[in-house]
């Protein structure tokens, strides 16, 4: 597995989307913008449905909310585009999130990482590397890759079709490769 778990833990860049701690690596992170014209695509699949310019780059904007299944709100002023390099079919891809609030970079003590239950899970388990515990929150690690993925063998939403390739669990860093 290609988890960058080590003894020092994780560092990540925390964000909120509705009343839920996510997380994103943080070496994904390309940086911060405020919210700014975004150029609808028509026909294009609601969770990548825009365009935005970055620093003179057309950068396509994703919706997260849309892909976990919750409800799209009009932007506020806490809202951020999160700027993202991710891997599409082997080759980078600079993309747009969507945050409702973005928090800090922290790192996450590799003690304080768990495996997503296999069950009780709100999101697909396969699109969440792991979670972290932080005080009384549960701060929900996201595998973007997976969550981007162009797998064959899931639709269009982002569902499940032929297989469940089933949840990523975290590796000691003992039995990381390096």
């Amino acid at each position: 597995m290609d988890m960058a778990i080590n003894d020092n833990g994780l560092e990540v860049l925390t964000f909120g989307l509705e009343d839920e701690i996510f997380a994103l690596e943080a070496s994904c992170v390309r940086e911060i913008l405020d919210v700014t014209t975004i150029t609808t695509v028509p026909g294009a699949q609601p969770f990548v449905s825009g365009l935005l310019n970055v620093r003179g780059r057309v950068t396509p904007l994703a919706d997260l909310k849309l892909k976990f299944g919750m409800e799209p709100r009009p932007p506020t002023v806490d809202s951020r585009l999160v700027v993202i390099e991710v891997p599409i079919e082997g080759e980078p891809l600079s993309v747009a999130i969507r945050a409702d609030k973005v928090f800090e970079v922290t790192s996450l003590p590799a003690a304080s990482l768990e495996a997503a239950p296999a069950i009780g899970m709100r999101w697909r388990p396969d699109y969440i590397r792991c979670i972290g515990k932080r005080a009384a929150d549960a701060i929900v690690v996201l595998d973007i890759e997976r969550v981007f993925s162009t797998d064959p063998n899931e639709d269009n939403a982002g569902g499940r079709r032929a297989h469940d390739r089933g949840p990523r669990q975290p590796v000691p860093a003992a039995q990381q490769e390096n």
